[in-house]
């Protein structure tokens, strides 16, 4: 499998392309575009996607540049047909209708977080709140103090997931000021500090228990390794929007898909 890497310079491409090196998902990285164009590799690297060969032999793109990149990356995936694995975050709401758009016509792989073990903690905390119907709800996030939105888009992923059981809830992100809590919300709270990979917590609490769910990254790797997981399972694939739940659910479509 030949992975296009849009991305390739940055912390993550550097991930992608020592899994790539061994193998891993079968991946091989061929080729790569990133604005900066610096990357010590011997693979070739475009500085936009303008410049890529028409001749070149690509089964997949995987993205990990920035969230400002999606319009001239899903131009070129649907002009050439290429399923794509979009794993950056902090979209507009333009550059997520352009994601629904493209998966129209291509496979296009979007998840908020490219980890296996997030998708799990989704589903486990949608198991919790439908067993705990009456349960308030608190998300408690962290990452390294590099990381530029708040929350982060898994937190609002897994809130998503439970208003997806309870719909009556609403998010209220970094709860400040004074009074008290309201019964319908679920709290998201942001900690940036150090170097941390990345941390999320689902805290649902009674006034008799407390369940603790709890997802810890103990190296960018998985975030690698879910992507090249995700090209592997989109390659082949028909159109459509696919996410980490038809990953690991192992769906060849998804209820998304357009």
């Amino acid at each position: 499998m030949n992975i296009l890497l849009c991305g390739i310079a940055g912390h993550m491409g550097r991930e992608v392309q020592a899994l790539g090196a061994v193998g891993y998902r079968g991946a091989s990285v061929v080729l790569g575009v990133d604005p900066t164009g610096g990357c010590d590799t011997d693979i070739p690297v475009y500085t936009s996607f303008r410049d890529v060969p028409a001749s070149v032999d690509v089964d997949c793109i995987v993205d990990f540049s920035h969230h400002s990149a999606v319009p001239e990356l899903l131009s070129f995936a649907t002009e050439r047909r290429l399923p794509t694995v979009v794993a950056t975050t902090g979209h507009t709401e333009e550059e997520l209708t352009l994601i629904r758009e493209a998966a129209k016509v291509i496979p296009v792989f979007h998840s908020a977080n490219m980890s296996l073990g997030v998708a799990l903690l989704v589903e486990l905390a949608k198991k919790a709140v439908q067993a705990m119907p009456d349960a308030e709800i608190e998300i408690v996030e962290k990452h390294h103090d590099r990381k530029v939105d708040a929350p982060s888009g898994t937190a609002l992923m897994i809130a998503d997931a439970i208003t997806e059981i309870r719909p009556e809830l609403y998010t209220n992100v970094g709860r400040s000021g004074y009074g008290k809590r309201t019964k319908n919300e679920i709290g998201i709270h942001s900690l940036r500090m150090g170097n941390v990979v990345g941390e999320h917590e689902v805290i649902l609490a009674t006034p008799s228990q407390t369940i603790t769910l709890k997802h810890e990254a103990h190296s960018r790797a998985l975030f690698a390794e879910g992507a090249l997981a995700a090209a592997a399972h989109i390659v082949g694939a028909q159109a459509g929007l696919y996410d980490m739940y038809t990953l690991v659910s192992g769906a060849r479509t998804t209820a998304a898909a357009v």
